[in-house]
């Protein structure tokens, strides 16, 4: 079972005991073609000897880079779905939560908490990118998202996520350590324990970077630094979540767990450089996933 402490960048979120599988309910969407969601998140998981329970809170054809998609919004079933989990006694060591379809999904994620109080939560706040927010991004379920803040033991926004967050403005990827601050501020001040903004990027360096803090350790941010490739892809932003809750199940610190998310993306965006339709087929992952099984090792 999950053993908790208070966030720190340096402090062990997870210890596993021995042979113990931990079971993580992993809260997104899935997507048909197009790899991102639970399409990484169940595999990744997975890999790191994960006991993966998908809580699917839409159904999607691709995702919403291609001009084309169908979605169909679960909301009405995530009550039966989970009344059924309590049910059967299923007992879970960690709330894992990303793409939502609707402003209502933020109370069935606010029940997990409540039925188990000591899983681990980790809130990728996923609405959008570049300064805008994704297609079926409603203003109310924005709002709503911000009620995942407090309490979360690792909250990932990139920086239009934590603009939206926060109501500070999107001034793009290119920003100082000053302005990351204000945000890490922010979002602590919202009760998030500890933070993870991704995606700075400094024009003409190459370097990508991702910034840390706890509120155990007064919020003060920390950076780790991995290869900036000259494309993006859709779906990285998914896998670097997983990948890192993948290494915090594995005992790995927050500040370890960010480096080896960047590593892994990174990896990963070179893989899926040399297949057909790349721009838009997702991050291509699959031969990665070694690395991940690794950090049992």
């Amino acid at each position: 079972m999950s053993q908790s402490t208070p966030s720190s960048t340096s402090a062990i979120l997870y210890t596993r005991s021995g042979s113990y599988i931990p079971r993580v309910a992993a809260v997104h969407d899935m997507c048909g073609y197009g790899k991102c969601s639970l399409g990484v998140a169940i595999p990744v998981l997975s890999a790191a000897g994960i006991d993966v329970c998908p809580v699917p809170t839409a159904l999607f054809s691709a995702h919403t880079k291609f001009p084309v998609f169908y979605m169909h919004d679960t909301t009405e079933i995530l009550n039966d779905y989970l009344d059924a989990w309590k049910q059967e006694g299923i007992d879970l060591d960690g709330v894992y939560s990303g793409f939502l379809g609707s402003a209502d999904q933020v109370a069935v994620i606010q029940r997990l908490y409540k039925e188990y109080p000591g899983a681990l939560r980790i809130v990728d706040p996923v609405m959008g990118d570049g300064g805008v927010k994704y297609p079926t991004y409603t203003d109310e379920l924005c709002e709503a998202m911000a009620g995942l803040v407090d309490g979360a033991d690792v909250l990932t926004p990139n920086l239009t996520e934590a603009s939206i967050l926060t109501g500070i403005p999107y001034q793009g990827q290119d920003v100082d350590e000053a302005f990351v601050q204000k945000n890490v501020d922010a979002l602590l001040e919202m009760g998030a324990k500890s933070v993870v903004i991704k995606g700075i990027v400094h024009e003409g360096e190459g370097i990508i970077r991702n910034y840390l803090a706890s509120a155990q350790d007064g919020g003060k941010i920390e950076e780790v630094q991995s290869e900036l490739l000259p494309y993006m892809l859709h779906g990285t932003g998914d896998l670097f979540a997983s990948a890192l809750c993948a290494a915090i199940y594995t005992g790995r610190s927050l500040h370890d767990a960010v480096d080896f998310a960047g590593e892994l993306v990174r990896d990963a965006m070179r893989v899926t450089r040399e297949q057909p339709d790349f721009e838009v087929r997702g991050v291509s992952f699959e031969p990665t996933l070694g690395k991940v099984a690794n950090l049992l090792a």
